[in-house]
Order: C-alpha cells, then sequence, then structure tokens
C-alpha cells in the first residue's frame, strides 16, 4: 500500500468514529507502527485536515471537513482521470474546457507519485468517429436539462422526414457513436430518443415543463423496465412455441 493510499485509508477509518480513538487502535487497524500513526496524522493536519486529540488521548476527525482531492487512491484518480478525459473528447466545447480545467486541478494537488501515474498511465482514450452536431445546441440542451426548459426543435428522422417537436428533456446520454436526448415528446405524448446529429433547429422556449426532471426520469425508467419484461416475455413465449 502505498503512502497516498494509507492516509486515504486513515481518513476514512476516524470517519466512522463519533467518539475519539486511541492511536494503538488507529496501528492495529492499518498494520503499521505506532509512530507510522502519529507522523500519518500529523501530515494529514499539516494538509488542512480537521483531526484533534493527541498521543494518549485519541484522535477524532472534526464534521464538515471535506476529503480533499489529493487523497484520492491511486484507483480512484485514475478513474476520475479517464472519465474527465472521455467528456474532453466527447463533449462540447465548454463541457471538454470544464474538464480539462478539472483534471488540471486535480492533478495539481495530488502526491507527486500519484501525479507520475496519472502523466503517465496506460489508460487512453481512442478517437471518436461521431459527429454530435452543433455544439451550441449540445451547450443549450445541457442548460435545458438542468433548468428543466422545454425545448421547440426541427428533427429529421433517420429517413431524412424533418418533423417540428416541443420536448421535454430530462437527459442526455452520451454513446461513442451518438449522443442522444431523452425528453417526453408533447406531439408523441410519450417518451422519445432524439439524435443530437439530426437536430435541424434548436431553441430554448425558457418555459419550464409541468414535471420535474427526476420525476420524468422515474417514469422513463419504469417505461423501459416494462419495455425489456414484454420482449423478455415475448422472447420466451416464442421459444417455447418452438420447442413444442
Amino acid at each position: 500500500m502505498s503512502r497516498s493510499e494509507r492516509l486515504l485509508q486513515l481518513m476514512q477509518i476516524l470517519r466512522r468514529y463519533r467518539y475519539p480513538v486511541s492511536g494503538a487502535a488507529l496501528a492495529q487497524e492499518l498494520g503499521i507502527s505506532l509512530r507510522s500513526v502519529y507522523r500519518d496524522i500529523a501530515s494529514l493536519q499539516a494538509q488542512g485536515a480537521r483531526i484533534e486529540g493527541e498521543a494518549g488521548l485519541g484522535y477524532i476527525l472534526q464534521p464538515g471537513f471535506t476529503l480533499p482531492p489529493l487523497m484520492f487512491s491511486s484507483e480512484e484518480a485514475e478513474s476520475i482521470a479517464l472519465g474527465l478525459r472521455w467528456v474532453t473528447d466527447r463533449a462540447d466545447q465548454r463541457l471538454s474546457a470544464s474538464a480539462r480545467d478539472a483534471l488540471a486541478k486535480i492533478t495539481a494537488v495530488l502526491p507527486p507519485e500519484l501525479r507520475h501515474e496519472l502523466d503517465h498511465t496506460g489508460l487512453l482514450i481512442g478517437p471518436s468517429a461521431s459527429s454530435p452536431g452543433n455544439p451550441e445546441w449540445l451547450h443549450a440542451v445541457r442548460l435545458a436539462v438542468r433548468q428543466e426548459h422545454i425545448l421547440s426543435i426541427h428533427y429529421a428522422d433517420e429517413r431524412g422526414n424533418t418533423s417540428e417537436r416541443r420536448i421535454w428533456p430530462c437527459a442526455l446520454t452520451f454513446f461513442d457513436h451518438a449522443q442522444v436526448i431523452v425528453a417526453w415528446c408533447e406531439l408523441r405524448q410519450s417518451f422519445r430518443h432524439f439524435r443530437t446529429d439530426r437536430l435541424h433547429a434548436l431553441n430554448d422556449t425558457r418555459e419550464r415543463y409541468p414535471q420535474s426532471r427526476q420525476k420524468l426520469l422515474k417514469r422513463w425508467k419504469e417505461e423501459l423496465l416494462a419495455s425489456d419484461s414484454r420482449n423478455t416475455s415475448r422472447t420466451t413465449s416464442t421459444v417455447t412455441a418452438d420447442k413444442n
């Protein structure tokens, strides 16, 4: 276990206790010497952790302390970096810039050995062949999802037929080959999925749709589950019929 991972584990142990815990108990759980515990606690305190107490009395982490980014384990840091690099490559310009800034902030405060691991990681993001569409529209879709606004769109289906819709966007889904808006369609009176590269026009009406985004997402997920269940039942019936 690296020292950064040990410091993270020490923080997690301290979070479990509502009352002071002795250095000996911490040393036993971590499998290290008591001297190492004292040294690690001093290091955490120097980094801003609100750990109160002293040798012989025990230690307690004060509530309200947020674990700083430098306390990520190696795998946590790698997963965050990989995700942010994926967003940098796949998202619209504003979200990509935000992902780059976030990664730079996290990398800047990591311990040197962890920063070196991320700079030379073997986890890479491959090139994308998709065309997500107008980047400004993608930004508008993200805002509409966040603010629960109705969008007015001109949309072309896979045959090229266009239609004008008013939709209630509740999610924007990122695939390698496309980005898809999950929305309630007023025209169809049901949930529909709209590829962003098939949008011909988009306007944020600034109107709030009547349900919350959380309720819409819940309804959408319930309908997906129900649809999957029906499809499974039909498949099972067909297989049974074939056997008979």
